[in-house]
């Protein structure tokens, strides 16, 4: 199924794109090797860093193989739809199939700077989205508290120090009560990251940093991460939960490690564990990276659960998708008996696919009030 699934795109771009145009031979067996060689980025950076998550090259590289990537993938798109357009006009004229040189320039251009546009959404510093959570049950003290997420860094060759720097720098600059991060710091090793990662020991809130890890944490020596977020100052809610107190009031923030878990033999998310002796009629706030199992948060009276994983499905039209791989769940805020749970479209992006068409990056402020 997978030689499949990658041979049609280059099939489609050289054979049925590429090869009709009036260009000498030379220039079409160059552009069909490089044409294969965009398409094999994931074995290029497989070869760099013995991972296919880890491109391991300098940045403008890894941008450049994101924009080729993309331009493949949106040319197969267009080029399909040019053929089929062909296909109907040829039937209703009872005339041969003609696609004319100018049309398949057009539309290598649009993939070009279609890909282009996603590469630069994907990778700048994600603005602020602010959102107001009604909570039942608030308590008065923590009316109007304010909550900022991160999650889905993954700080990489394409997301660097200085991206991770200026993140923090936007972040702290909301003066949020609580900082979240929900999952996949990290793409590489701790040696591969650790300056890359380092940035975010900066980041500041009067009732602390916590976090959770996601299902990348898994693929990079788990343990190793762990430790390392610790020393940087992270509270890891791993299958535990905080209290925060404001007098003789409670709010809990509540975090699972991620549905992934159990197959890097780690222990899975346990929510019953993570709710275990929080005190009676305090809100909880659930940190959970993958948004799929929501309605069972719901039915342990979670009032807000906080996931990410999705990155919002990218690319409109292939959130669908990707909603369909996580109970429906893709990019936003959803209201499940009495729960409200928020998928982030994340801060960054996993560096083996970085575009974003219609979908932002995000860093989110929420402001609690009571119902």
């Amino acid at each position: 199924m997978r030689p499949v699934i990658f041979g049609l795109p280059l099939l489609v771009v050289i054979l049925n794109w590429l090869w009709p145009l009036p260009l000498p031979l030379t220039v079409k067996l160059l552009g069909s090797v490089l044409v294969i060689g965009a398409a094999l980025y994931h074995f290029w950076s497989r070869l760099s860093s013995g991972s296919v998550f880890t491109p391991e090259f300098p940045r403008p590289v890894v941008i450049l193989f994101n924009w080729a990537f993309g331009t493949i993938l949106f040319l197969t798109l267009l080029q399909i739809a040019l053929d089929l357009c062909a296909f109907v006009i040829a039937l209703a004229t009872w005339q041969p199939v003609h696609i004319s040189a100018s049309a398949r320039e057009a539309i290598g251009a649009i993939a070009g700077m279609l890909s282009a546009i996603g590469v630069a959404n994907a990778i700048r510093v994600p603005s602020i989205r602010k959102m107001t959570i009604t909570i039942p049950g608030l308590p008065p003290a923590f009316d109007g508290y304010q909550l900022l997420q991160l999650s889905d860094l993954h700080l990489s060759r394409l997301f660097p120090a200085k991206w991770a720097a200026a993140v923090v720098k936007r972040a702290n600059a909301v003066g949020a009560d609580t900082i979240v991060i929900t999952g996949d710091f990290i793409d590489g090793s701790v040696d591969m990251r650790r300056a890359d990662i380092a940035p975010l020991a900066q980041l500041k809130a009067p009732d602390g940093v916590l976090a959770i890890p996601g299902n990348h944490e898994y693929f990079f020596d788990y343990a190793d991460w762990m430790k390392h977020l610790s020393e940087l100052g992270f509270h890891l809610l791993l299958n535990q939960h905080v209290v925060i107190a404001k007098g003789n009031f409670r709010i809990v923030f509540a975090g699972v490690t991620d549905h992934s878990a159990p197959g890097h033999e780690q222990t899975g998310p346990d929510l019953t564990a993570a709710l275990e002796g929080k005190p009676a009629g305090a809100p909880v706030v659930l940190l959970d990276h993958q948004p799929g199992e929501a309605r069972a948060a719901a039915k342990h009276g979670v009032a807000l659960q906080l996931s990410g994983h999705t990155h919002g499905g990218m690319i409109v039209g292939l959130d669908r998708l990707v909603a369909r791989g996580n109970d429906g769940f893709v990019s936003g805020r959803y209201d499940l008996d009495g729960m409200t749970l928020y998928v982030s479209n994340g801060t960054g992006l996993w560096p083996g696919f970085a575009l974003r068409l219609g979908i932002p990056s995000e860093i989110t402020l929420f402001r609690l009030i009571p119902e």
